[in-house]
Parts: C-alpha cells; structure tokens; sequence
C-alpha cells in the first residue's frame, strides 16, 4: 500500500498530479477544558481516518482498475466508510482494518521524558589518565505515535498531556 502512494505522489522524485508541495498542517490552539481539547484531536483523528479510507480506495480504482480520476470521484460519491471497505476487500482484497496504524490513525507529536545514556571522557582530580564514564541525562524529546487517541486508553497512558503546569 505505502509503495501504491509513493508511486502515485513521487514518480520520478516529482510530484505528479499536484499542483504545489507537499505541506504540513499545524495549529496552535487554546481551548478553555481538557474535554474541548480530547474532543477536537479526536475529531481530527476521524477526519484523518476519513481522508484516508477515501483517498486509499480512490488511488486503488485510478491506479489497479484503470480508471481516470474523475471516474473514481464520481464511483465514490456519496459512499459511506462501508461501502470503501466493500470496494476495498472485494475489488482488491485489502482488509483496510490491516493496514498500518500511520495511515489509519495518522501521527500524534507528544513530548515525552527519555533517558539518553552517552560516554564520556573524563579525568578525575589525581589522576593521570581519562576515564569513560557512562552519564545518563533525562530530555525532553517529540516523539511520534500512531495509536488511538479517541479512546481513554491514550490518555490514560499519557496523563501528563492534559496536566496542569501552573
């Protein structure tokens, strides 16, 4: 599935088909709850989900079934997210429920605590020679993931997203 995408998107290392790059969508927003907040990434989470489902069927139609694109749009108007999965698994034999957590649920950045362990040369007071002493120093770092956010389960595991600073 990712090689169909990456074909589409980047033959000859040149996006086809688009008319300008390729770009990220980010926000900065403030909402006045935590719930505000869960309820707006996981709103985000269902229209990632949506956006692929439609776009994973409409590459298949385009690129294994030979139709023009304005043929695969107009196959897909007014489908539900049954009707892809029918399309998917009968036309294709792709259970889209197998396909990889990235492009069904998308990437949720977090910051999160990680111990670094690193080497280090040293020479202590009244020695002669350097040491390697190993130094482990906590950091904040982004980290990806590619999980469920709609669900308790994610914030339950990362309470520390919703904690209060002040």
């Amino acid at each position: 599935m990712d090689r169909v995408m990456n074909t589409v998107l980047f033959l000859r290392r040149k996006a086809t088909g688009l008319k300008e790059e390729q770009g990220f969508d980010g926000r900065v927003v403030l909402y006045p709850s935590n719930q505000n907040l869960k309820d707006y990434l996981s709103w985000r989470q269902a229209d990632c989900h949506i956006n692929n489902l439609y776009n994973t069927v409409f590459w298949m139609l385009v690129q294994r079934s030979g139709l023009t694109p304005v043929q695969a749009q107009n196959r897909l108007q007014g489908t539900l997210a049954g009707d892809k999965n029918e399309i998917l698994f009968s036309e294709f034999n792709i259970n889209y429920n197998n396909e990889p957590l990235l492009y069904r649920k998308g990437t949720v950045l977090i910051w999160q605590k990680v111990n670094e362990v690193t080497t280090k040369r040293i020479q202590f007071p009244k020695e002669t020679e350097e040491k390697e002493v190993e130094v482990t120093r906590t950091r904040n770092k982004v980290v990806p993931l590619h999980c469920d956010i709609i669900g308790d389960q994610f914030w339950e595991e990362y309470p520390e997203i919703l904690a209060d600073d002040s």
